[in-house]
């Protein structure tokens, strides 16, 4: 089987071009999917739905969270269909199973007072990497910006002359984003008396640099963050997503159009944006949550 699983994973990398992340997801999923049906000793070719159920309860016992457990079941019903069109299979077990229902939550959001604690901190110090952390938060939180986005970031992505910032989103979608004059300038400090010490080699065109002079990395910038929060005592659970829901929230509550945030987010679909006009409003910070579905 999980020679079968790694013929799917290369399918949805070259054919359907899925993102990294993504895949390292499917990855993760059907891996665990291969060694319950290993340790129960099934084949992969005569797997039916009971097998399947059965692999649900298993996961529910495990207390999985809801959301979890219905992305491992999308995952593999995902692989299945794959097996059916390529004539692997005649028939497909998971085709009349249903995803867990998952219950939606607001996204969590932090306000404004918050925000300016954490932009605060890395402000404090003239370091070339408190210059470079400055200008990676004050441009999450200008623009909403997924981590991933801000991370694949290259020197020529950023106009500073225009103020704005190009980056390509979900499903190789580019836009471009105005910044705000306060990012700009934490972006000129950094690129002016920061990214020099960090650079090691020249021909390097990543915008964002780790202490190895490499891009910086999505992992490398969570714990970052993290490490700021603690530093502003701030009693939350703070990610990079937290900046991008509070990003649009507070663009909401200053009476922004609600298309123009979604095309600033890059969302697919308003559906996905409307969800932050349920958190906007003088008591916004006080919403308890977390993140939307995938395309948030």
């Amino acid at each position: 089987m999980h020679e079968k699983v790694e013929d799917f994973l290369n399918y949805i990398a070259v054919v359907e071009k899925y993102s990294d992340n993504t895949i390292a997801a499917y990855r993760n999923d059907l891996g665990q999917f291969a060694i319950f049906v290993q340790e129960c000793g099934a084949d992969w070719r005569t797997i039916d739905r009971d097998f399947i159920a059965d692999y649900l309860s298993y996961l529910k016992g495990r207390q999985y969270a809801s959301s979890t457990v219905a992305r491992k079941i999308a995952a593999i019903k995902s692989f299945f269909h794959f097996l059916v069109n390529r004539g692997e299979l005649k028939n497909d077990p998971t085709a009349t199973l249903d995803s867990p229902q998952v219950r939606k939550r607001l996204p969590k959001t932090i306000s404004r007072e918050d925000v300016e604690r954490l932009l605060a901190e890395p402000a404090k110090s003239t370091t070339a990497k408190a210059r470079r952390d400055r200008a990676f938060l004050e441009l999450l939180y200008a623009t909403g910006m997924r981590v991933t986005e801000l991370v694949s970031l290259n020197l020529d992505d950023v106009n500073l002359a225009s103020g704005t910032v190009r980056c390509v989103s979900k499903g190789h979608k580019e836009r471009v984003i105005p910044l705000r004059g306060r990012a700009v300038q934490a972006i000129e400090e950094y690129l002016q008396k920061g990214r020099s010490q960090l650079l090691r080699d020249l021909d390097e065109k990543a915008l964002f640099l780790n202490h190895r002079g490499q891009r910086l990395t999505r992992q490398g910038l969570w714990l970052l963050i993290k490490g700021y929060v603690r530093a502003a005592a701030l009693d939350q659970d703070i990610t990079p997503h937290t900046l991008r829901h509070s990003f649009a929230t507070h663009l909401l509550d200053e009476g922004a159009d609600l298309r123009h945030v979604q095309e600033l987010l890059g969302h697919a679909n308003i559906s996905t944006t409307q969800v932050y006009t349920q958190v906007s409003g003088e008591h916004y910070h006080e919403t308890e949550g977390e993140a939307s579905p995938q395309d948030d």
